[in-house]
């Protein structure tokens, strides 16, 4: 055809060639290029809420093994801990009477896992404890196994058993009142009962009533030295009555005490014990120590609630041979009003 050039077959072969080496390399290294390349950073997916459990314990009140009892009114104090420990997440404490919650107390956790829950109980009854969690973003659900406590308005005396009884004996025990612990409420135990009450000047007689338990249940009541930094020394109260026997700053026995009448005071000072006189004697005072010349505790038969000795300390007989085997000779012996 004439003013067309003739098409070059092997040249236009050859450009379809090159188009296809360059696809080839395109589909090859393309891929490679584009794995090399760092990936765009993504938001790594939320942690799932963490399982939990929390264990606690109760601080408070006077326990058996089955049951832990509170006066009414008294505070309850619940120390526990959360594993694993997540610090901020919220706990929620519920006292049940029945079927209703009486209390509903709310806290964080804190550092460790630690919690402290405190309030009060009310009136006499019987309640059921148990913590929970809510569902957070961060743990899961959970409750505690439940607790029972039971708020007491306890009273006793001479002649009772069981429980009440054995509490209020170990208690007693454990403020430093001489008492026996066998869950009879028998002499020794309303002679304990009576150095409480005149300690704590709830009047003087050997009945536990609600205001002894009530103190008791709140773990108070020990006698409050006058001279805690005396080391091993005795006190003796005219004004409650009572005679302590002390290691340092903590009575280790408080014992029901008679003085001197107004006719035939007991002295008042510091004083050592000089002599100790086993047994009765012909005045009929039992396992003696002396402080000052004739002054003495000893044991006797009447020991009243009041002042009644010619100026010597009478205790219980029961009582004379411990305090007579607990001094010293060169013993300090405080006696104050």
């Amino acid at each position: 055809m004439i003013g067309r050039r003739p098409v070059d077959t092997f040249a236009m072969h050859g450009i379809v060639s090159a188009v296809k080496v360059r696809l080839l390399v395109l589909f090859v290294v393309l891929p490679a290029v584009l794995a090399a390349t760092p990936a765009v950073a993504q938001t790594p997916p939320a942690p799932a809420p963490a399982a939990g459990i929390a264990k606690y314990k109760l601080h408070s009140g006077l326990a058996t093994k089955k049951m832990r009892y509170f006066a009414p009114q008294q505070e309850v104090v619940v120390f526990g801990r959360v594993k694993p420990a997540l610090p901020g997440e919220v706990l929620t404490l519920y006292a049940i009477r029945g079927d209703k919650a009486s209390k509903t107390v709310r806290r964080k956790v804190k550092a460790g896992g630690r919690f402290v829950f405190r309030f009060k109980v009310g009136g006499p009854g019987r309640l059921r404890l148990v913590i929970k969690h809510a569902a957070s973003p961060l743990q899961v659900a959970f409750r505690t196994r439940d607790n029972q406590i039971t708020v007491v308005d306890w009273r006793a005396g001479a002649g009772e058993r069981g429980v009440k009884v054995l509490l209020l004996q170990r208690a007693l025990l454990s403020q430093g009142y001489a008492t026996p612990v066998t869950g009879y409420y028998d002499d020794g135990t309303a002679r304990a009962v009576l150095a409480f009450r005149k300690a704590n000047e709830l009047g003087r007689d050997g009945y536990a009533i609600s205001e002894v338990y009530g103190k008791l249940l709140r773990d108070r009541g020990a006698f409050k030295l006058r001279y805690p930094k005396a080391g091993k020394h005795v006190e003796f109260d005219w004004s409650r009555q009572v005679l302590v026997l002390a290691h340092g700053a903590k009575p280790y026995r408080t014992y029901h005490t008679s003085s001197g009448t107004p006719a035939t005071p007991t002295v008042f000072g510091t004083y050592r014990f000089y002599l100790k006189t086993p047994g009765t004697n012909a005045k009929g005072m039992v396992d003696s120590s002396y402080f000052i010349r004739g002054y003495a505790i000893h044991g006797y038969a009447s020991v009243p609630a009041y002042p009644a000795s010619h100026g010597c300390l009478r205790v219980p007989i029961p009582n004379a041979l411990q305090i007579y085997n607990w001094v010293d000779i060169g013993d300090p012996i405080y006696l104050y009003e």
